[in-house]
């Protein structure tokens, strides 16, 4: 019944994004069932050590190990026709998980932006470092998460309902993440 009238809603009808560069976004519905978190973390750091921190891709993989998740490397030099990205496992909930996460623009100093796919979702993370002067910097951090079934949209439209409390827990995570790749 309910794929019956969605099927009937062209306005709301769902259509997984095109790849992971897909635009999706041009539909009301694309943009209903998205979910987006962003802040931004003043550093007392120049710039350009800052980007640094963020960019270094060994220490990330190693902080995702010690996490408990396996993490394998894509190489774009043994795999031709893809980027520098990783394929990351972990178990969430009780579950296995597995997530594809690619670099699509890397422009020092200044911005990171990655894309990601799992089974369920698709998401975008842009990480953008703003020089405010010398020895003081910004991360302006985002993320974007969009459904690729139906049980993924019904569960970001539930976590919608705490929304406050996942943007001071996205925050709080990214200032530690921050802390931690400097450190």
């Amino acid at each position: 019944m309910l794929t019956t009238w969605l099927n009937t809603h062209p306005n709301l009808d769902y259509q997984p994004d095109e790849g992971l560069g897909g635009t999706g976004g041009a539909s009301t519905s694309g943009r209903l069932f998205r979910m987006k978190f962003s802040t931004r973390i003043d550093q007392e750091i120049p710039a350009e050590q800052l980007f640094a921190a963020i960019g270094d891709f060994d220490a990330l993989e190693r902080m995702l190990i010690s996490r408990g998740a396996s993490v394998v490397r894509i190489d774009p030099a043994k795999d031709p026709g893809t980027v520098m990205g990783w394929r990351i496992g972990f178990d969430w909930r009780g579950k296995a998980r597995k997530l594809k996460l690619s670099v699509d623009r890397f422009d020092r100093p200044e911005a990171i932006g990655m894309q990601g796919r799992s089974e369920a979702l698709d998401m975008t993370i842009n990480a953008t470092v703003v020089a405010l002067n010398r020895s003081k910097s910004r991360l302006i951090f985002e993320l974007e998460i969009r459904p690729r079934n139906m049980k993924a949209r019904l569960m970001l439209q539930t976590a919608k309902l705490g929304k406050s409390e996942l943007d001071k827990r996205f925050e709080r995570r990214i200032r530690e993440y921050v802390e931690l790749m400097r450190a």
